[in-house]
């Protein structure tokens, strides 16, 4: 597959691997078809979505029109949301159960403060559910044992035993905690609580049924190198950030990257990796950042920003981790910079919209810099030409954090 010149891109393919969301992959359509919109009219390009390619179950074909230059685009969302759905079908009593699992996990480690050195902003967020959950648990108790006082009271002037008192104080208790429950939707502690215990269930390992996930994403890669693209790029936002490094790890170690073939490129967005890659059983994920920083078959380009609070916003993930080899080359650092790219008025209206910011790299900017995320999944540069010159964040975070290092 030869092309004249490697930077420009007339076809693209870009997989994108979403964080921990139980969400059908149509909401990332939606968000794309319009933020995009939104985009286009404030920067001056033209963008166009179309259906998915016959055979492709869940993606969306684009055309980008700009910077003197058309691009045909096709998307595919890599689904590991039925794996969520499945890791939050647990109870409120086993979810108790996981808050005191996963809280032992990142403090007798000692994950949870080494975290803490880097950003206060994903260790307040690993805070919140454990904190709002035991005050759930601390309201429903005390509901309880009031009723169960004023019940007693009234059942032993009516000379009835006073242990029904104590049943309808805990159908009390469940019915306060199940009510909580159904708020979540809009607390966030529960997804939350299952989120960093899927992560720490085994150790930071990952479970099987993710690894064979995996592999079938890197299969799904592997194919599409093998065709007619001029860049293949894969795009991990926020957890799907560290499964994609693992994905890229595993085909270029496999030596599935053909030499003449596409363009490999990786964008890695808000990335969470100290959560995952410093738990004492990580070795694989450790193995996979020393391995892909170091490897000349693929760019990687690393944007987060300091005002998402709900990621390891500057810090190299590599670096912090501990893993970075002499022959470091990858990622390369950048910041969307929220407070430069976003209008005052923007910002003030979403800066303690904590999840809607965590999701911002996926969205327009109405003050956008060299950051521009529908440029990249559908202009005509590789993301390695585009980020070619550009210089990696001066307020980075490099300094090691982790304790365990070890690699497989």
């Amino acid at each position: 597959m030869q092309r004249g010149d490697r930077d420009k891109v007339a076809r693209r393919r870009v997989f994108y691997i979403p964080g921990y969301d139980p969400f059908h992959p149509r909401r990332y359509r939606e968000l794309y078809r319009s933020e995009a919109k939104a985009q286009s009219e404030i920067s001056g390009y033209e963008v166009v979505l179309g259906p998915k390619r016959p055979g492709h179950a869940h993606g969306w074909q684009v055309t980008g029109r700009m910077e003197d230059g058309e691009t045909q685009a096709e998307i595919e969302v890599l689904v590991w949301s039925d794996i969520v759905r499945s890791s939050m079908a647990e109870g409120i009593a086993a979810t108790y159960g996981q808050l005191l699992k996963t809280a032992w996990i990142y403090v007798a480690s000692g994950v949870i403060f080494r975290v803490m050195q880097l950003r206060k902003g994903p260790t307040i967020a690993a805070l919140y559910p454990v904190v709002v959950l035991l005050l759930q648990l601390l309201i429903a108790a005390a509901a309880g044992w009031g009723a169960a006082l004023l019940l007693g009271r009234g059942l032993a002037a009516a000379g009835l035993p006073g242990g029904f008192g104590w049943i309808g104080a805990a159908l009390l208790v469940w019915a306060i905690l199940w009510r909580f429950r159904a708020l979540d939707g809009r607390i966030y502690a529960y997804y939350l609580m299952h989120d960093y215990a899927f992560t720490a269930q085994e150790g930071g390992a990952y479970p099987a049924v993710l690894e064979a996930r995996l592999a079938q994403f890197t299969d799904r890669v592997v194919a599409a190198l093998q065709e007619d693209w001029d860049e293949v790029l894969v795009v991990g936002h926020s957890s799907g950030a560290h499964l994609a490094v693992s994905v890229l790890a595993d085909l270029i170690r496999s030596g599935r990257v053909p030499a003449s073939g596409p363009a490999l490129g990786f964008l890695s967005l808000g990335h969470v990796v100290p959560m995952a890659a410093f738990l004492p059983c990580a070795r694989r994920l450790r193995a996979d950042l020393a391995f892909l920083s170091a490897r000349d078959e693929l760019a990687w380009v690393d944007v987060t920003a300091p005002g998402d609070g709900c990621s390891f916003a500057l810090c190299d993930p590599v670096s912090v981790t501990g893993v970075a080899p002499p022959n470091k080359r990858w990622p390369l650092v950048i910041s969307a910079a929220f407070t430069q790219t976003l209008s005052p008025e923007r910002w003030q209206a979403l800066k303690r919209r904590y999840f809607r910011l965590h999701f911002q790299y996926l969205c327009a900017f109405d003050r956008p810099g060299d950051y521009d995320y529908f440029r990249i999944t559908a202009g005509p540069k590789t993301l390695a030409a585009r980020f070619r010159d550009r210089k990696p964040s001066q307020s980075r975070i490099e300094r090691v954090a982790n304790r365990y290092r070890d690699i497989e």
